[in-house]
């Protein structure tokens, strides 16, 4: 059974995006496109920081 990681908290607890902007948005979520586009860069960032990137 695969372990399910919350991203968004990690990203918290790491500090490598310790601005409010973006501590707001991963808190409480996306409100509108451009904060989507955002979210889906700093899950990018996660991804390559973590290594599961190809």
């Amino acid at each position: 059974m695969k372990e399910e990681i919350d991203w968004k908290k990690e990203l918290l607890e790491s500090g490598k995006f310790n601005n409010q902007f973006s501590k707001n948005i991963l808190e409480t979520g996306a409100k509108n496109y451009m904060q989507e586009i955002y979210m889906g860069y700093m899950y990018s960032r996660w991804r390559k920081i973590r290594g599961l990137t190809k």
